[in-house]
């Protein structure tokens, strides 16, 4: 490597937070509790749309129409306004996945600095965090609320490097999402897919440098690149 990776630029959203439980919520409220996966990729769908076509939105407030559209005609428990309340408000309460402690602490004791940037809200990141009691190993936590658009766009990891004082070549975004790998491999920076699934990385996007089970994978991984 020709630039040594000093930053650690980290996805929130299924990288370190675990989504699974939000399948209760939708079941909560009367609805199908796969419909959890199609309602999360319709919001990275519009969300990208807005950014595609050089426009922003809201990630909770893109998050609420899209379970509107999805949960309208449906059998509910509740009023359409009170489930789509009542599942927005999971995304409150997830905890991360139980790797994710250990290899931020070894991370951090590695003199790397650790910096969040989701296409979800900072704040929601630091109570995930403080719960988790890791907060204090993240020097920041950055959303694309601050940024020009959302990520993959360039400009997203672009505003993540100026507001860090830091140089793309020397940042690493952790990820458990493919597009995300491929725009921040795209916008300069290293890459590491966070292959959570067992799944195959697709061959339409840019390959990632490095490829862990689990976050305590990664600073041996680092280690050994050096």
């Amino acid at each position: 490597m020709t630039t040594a990776i000093s930053v650690i630029v980290f996805d929130v959203n299924e990288t370190l937070s675990d989504m699974s439980p939000m399948g209760e919520c939708f079941s909560e409220v009367g609805a199908p509790a796969e419909l959890a996966k199609l309602w999360f990729a319709t919001l990275l769908r519009d969300g990208f749309a807005l950014t595609a076509s050089g426009d922003i939105g809201s990630f909770a407030a893109i998050g609420a129409d899209a379970l509107r559209g999805l949960l309208t005609g449906m059998k509910l428990n509740r009023p359409l306004e009170a489930a789509v309340e009542h599942v927005m408000g999971g995304m409150a309460g997830l905890g991360v996945h139980p790797d994710v402690p250990e290899g931020i602490r070894a991370l951090a004791a590695a003199g790397f600095r650790l910096i969040t940037l989701s296409n979800g809200s900072a704040q929601i990141a630091g109570n995930l965090f403080s719960e988790a009691g890791i907060r204090e190993a993240f020097e920041s936590l950055r959303s694309v609320e601050d940024a020009p658009a959302w990520k993959p766009a360039r400009a997203a990891y672009e505003y993540v490097a100026a507001a860090s004082n830091a140089d793309p070549a020397g940042m690493l975004l952790v990820a458990v999402h493919p597009w995300d790998i491929h725009g921040a491999a795209r916008a300069g920076l290293h890459t590491a897919w966070l292959n959570r699934t067992g799944g195959s990385y697709p061959g339409y996007f840019e390959a990632p440098e490095f490829i862990i089970t689990a976050l305590t994978d990664l600073p041996a991984a680092l280690a050994a690149a050096h």
